[in-house]
């Protein structure tokens, strides 16, 4: 489809998108130069290494964009199977960090499955919740059954985060589906009593809920990552202190590239900047809603709704824990945090909402021959019409 044929909501998503990517890349320009140039030795490093993962993942929403809807979501359903293998290999043979074993390392190459598993969970989910009036018992145990063995193998590695944001999107799926209401109730309880359990089992997300109530009460020791994060914040002002002048990020800030960076982007943006971007993310949700107002059928529908959840849910909640609305957790800013495996999700998320708005135009890219032989025969049948009787 030609540009000027694009819808705008299209056009209005890749050209977000778009702004969305450079921006985050001087953010993190600005965040990780200190601390790249004292353990790397190149002030530049993780620049150049995102802006590689950034190319590809651009390739990849181009190949999101071109490729059916229906293609996609015949794949969905192997994709979150091999997910559900690698996320076991990460508990088998992983790389930990930071105590959690979430990784596999493939040469150079540093894989984490459950971020990469994201965009296939929303299309299986719309496969499985646009078609539950329809399918059979079996269907439903299956993929309820694959879902929930999902997130429990997140929540084993540990990543509470992650899994509670996947078991989040799938609800919200499930709730936009029309699902039953009672059976909506039961399983958020069910999921709130399997991050209560995940926090009671785990030492150091207790340590979190408690820092995150009172951060001061060990500004030193736990509490040292959300201080740092709101003193950066608070340091910001009203117009910030300009972009690269952030000071939290000279060693003061833990993890200034990827969980806390909106800290450095509110210090020196200040509350006008936070206010643009909440404004940018309160826009993208309303062009997603858009489109999945305006698509055909279900499945596409829920694919708009699940991949806008995805993107702008992520953004907020990562924000929300480095303003100390939430607890502290490990969800990179979707486009903007320093890693691979992150951006080329979020682009593939964001390829598959433009897919559905172009869809949604009456968009078809079969071969041109075909769509003229399927022409040529609609047409000889209402020149040559079939005898009656």
């Amino acid at each position: 489809m030609p540009w000027a044929q694009w819808p705008a909501e299209a056009r209005l998503l890749i050209g977000m998108v778009a702004i969305w990517s450079l921006a985050g890349l001087l953010i993190l320009a600005s965040a990780s130069w200190w601390v790249a140039a004292r353990e790397m030795g190149d002030p530049a490093f993780y620049l150049k290494r995102q802006l590689i993962w950034l190319i590809a993942s651009w390739g990849l929403l181009w190949l999101a964009i071109s490729t059916p809807l229906r293609r996609w979501l015949w794949l969905a359903g192997p994709a979150v199977l091999v997910g559900v293998l690698l996320i076991v290999a990460t508990l088998v043979a992983g790389t930990p960090v930071n105590g959690a074993s979430r990784w596999l390392v493939v040469g150079p190459v540093q894989i984490q499955p459950s971020e990469l598993v994201k965009p296939f969970v929303v299309l299986q989910g719309a496969a499985l919740f646009a078609h539950w009036k329809r399918i059979g018992i079996d269907q439903k145990l299956l993929w309820l059954g694959t879902f929930s063995i999902l997130l429990l193998l997140i929540l084993k590695q540990p990543n509470l985060s992650t899994a509670a944001l996947t078991g989040l999107l799938l609800w919200t799926m499930a709730l936009a589906a029309g699902l039953p209401l009672l059976m909506m109730l039961g399983t958020a309880l069910a999921g709130g009593m399997m991050g209560l359990a995940s926090i009671m089992i785990n030492d150091y997300q207790r340590i979190r809920v408690a820092s995150f109530l009172n951060p001061w009460q060990d500004a030193q020791g736990d509490g040292y990552q959300l201080v740092q994060s709101l003193l950066a914040i608070g340091s910001g002002g009203v117009l910030g202190e300009g972009f690269g002048l952030s000071t939290q990020k000279l060693q003061y800030l833990p993890i200034q590239s990827t969980d806390f960076i909106f800290a450095v982007f509110a210090e020196e943006f200040g509350f006008v900047g936070s206010l643009m971007l909440l404004l940018f993310l309160l826009l993208f949700a309303f062009i997603g809603l858009r489109v999945a107002l305006g698509s055909r059928g279900n499945q596409q529908r829920l694919v708009a709704m699940g991949c806008t959840t995805l993107l702008v849910g992520q953004s907020i909640l990562n924000i929300a824990v480095a303003s100390g609305a939430m607890p502290t957790t490990g969800l990179p800013l979707p486009l903007v945090s320093y890693g691979g495996n992150s951006l080329l999700a979020s682009l593939v998320t964001a390829g598959l909402l433009i897919r559905c708005s172009l869809e949604s135009a009456g968009f078809d890219n079969r071969p041109r021959r075909k769509r003229r032989e399927r022409q040529g025969s609609l047409d000889a049948a209402a020149i040559n019409p079939a005898p009656i009787g």
